[in-house]
């Protein structure tokens, strides 16, 4: 293999390029990215840019020893493999290149609502530096959408003196992510911020000066934020050969049907042995690791990727943070309640944990990381008890008789 084309221009793109040369690869590496911009880090967008600081938002990367060619602001607008041999063509404005492997983590976009009215997304700086300048002191924001990515702007746009309504079509905040009697727990901190959130509430347009809802009612705002979700960027992989089925379709070593194409980040939809399915995740930390596996898979060496999901979020003054996957626990459990200045909540079927999700409480979270990733059975009594380590909450065997 003498040259890799690395398409996408994140965090998934920039790692990949550093774990291909770490694992040493040493022939021709092009990045080809959407963005003028070079890599950077998109957790900030929410937090520290909207509030007018875009100080080290930069991904640190030594460029001279990755000896790699940028295409920045070119956008791959096709996929062409050879039928014959390994390797094929990308296709971008600038005309076709070549390349004899590939590593696919073009990300994902924003859905946008109907309408002809404006409507702000956040997910590039430039996206976040034009919402910046929507958010003045007593605008009347309107963000549609109570997930992570609604939370933290609502809380930025408090926090700049704005005047703001959520509205979220399901019964709770993160209801899709927690499911409605978890996230019901976090919407009291809506109104402790100042912000106005409306649950059940459906749109139907985004129009000039507002939205109009379901209920035919018109709803003024002076900025409307869409934050309902992202489709992975994978519309210029049609008719290139390779599945895609909600994201670009791998094994669990990130490999496509093409052993000399892989795919990493928000784009790819892997198999996980340790769920027993697919899976996708929109968040920091896929970004920062799958790439290594997809390194190795592209280079004939064996990885295999196969994470816990972990996703955090900084929403009204709280650290939120979530691991696992929580569809084949039966019941939920609590260590301290959800009313006090710092909760957990575990997942469990029997004695094992499924997930967990920790609010102002890093040292559970980094405790329970540990217990997911090895199976390990733990002691209910034990673990609901916040007095105890969640490490301490092992379940022990018994004793042999006699």
């Amino acid at each position: 293999m003498r040259n890799v084309i690395v398409v996408g221009g994140g965090l998934a793109g920039l790692s990949a390029l550093q774990r291909l040369r770490a694992r040493g690869y040493e022939g021709g590496l092009t990045l080809v990215g959407a963005e003028s911009h070079p890599p950077y880090d998109r957790p900030p967008l929410s937090k520290a840019v909207l509030a007018g600081d875009t100080e080290g938002i930069a991904l640190p990367a030594d460029w001279e020893a990755l000896r790699c060619e940028r295409r920045l602001g070119t956008r791959a607008e096709a996929l062409r493999l050879h039928d014959d041999r390994p390797g094929g063509v990308l296709v971008t404005p600038d005309g076709p290149l070549p390349f004899d492997g590939l590593v696919i983590a073009t990300g994902a976009m924003p859905v946008r609502l109907p309408g002809e009215g404006p409507q702000h997304v956040l997910r590039t700086l430039d996206d976040a530096e034009r919402l910046r300048d929507s958010l003045r002191a007593g605008a009347r924001v309107v963000l549609v959408g109570a997930g992570w990515i609604g939370a933290e702007v609502a809380t930025a746009a408090a926090g700049k003196g704005c005047r703001v309504t959520v509205l979220e079509a399901g019964d709770a905040p993160l209801a899709g992510a927690l499911g409605p009697e978890l996230g019901a727990l976090t919407a009291g901190w809506y109104a402790e911020s100042g912000v106005e959130l409306r649950c059940g509430v459906r749109v139907a347009s985004v129009d000039p000066g507002g939205l109009t809802l379901a209920d035919g009612s018109f709803l003024p705002a002076d900025a409307v934020v869409t934050g309902v979700g992202v489709r992975p960027e994978v519309g210029w992989l049609a008719g290139s050969g390779l599945e895609v089925a909600g994201g670009v379709v791998v094994d669990g070593s990130l490999r496509t049907a093409r052993p000399e194409v892989v795919a990493a980040g928000d784009c790819a939809s892997w198999w996980s042995e340790r769920y027993g399915r697919r899976l996708t995740a929109e968040h920091w930390d896929t970004a920062l690791n799958a790439p290594d596996v997809a390194a190795a898979a592209l280079l004939g060496q064996e990885a295999l990727y196969d994470p816990v999901p972990y996703v955090w979020s900084e929403q009204f003054g709280r650290m939120v943070q979530y691991a696992g996957h929580h569809a084949a626990a039966d019941r939920v459990v609590f260590r301290g309640t959800p009313d006090g200045p710092g909760w957990t909540a575990l997942w469990l079927s029997g004695d094992r944990l499924h997930a967990l999700l920790t609010v102002d409480r890093p040292r559970d979270m980094a405790q329970g990381r540990r217990l997911l990733a090895r199976g390990t059975p733990v002691d209910v009594d034990l673990i609901t008890d916040p007095r105890t380590a969640l490490s301490g909450a092992v379940r022990r065997a018994a004793a042999p008789a006699g």
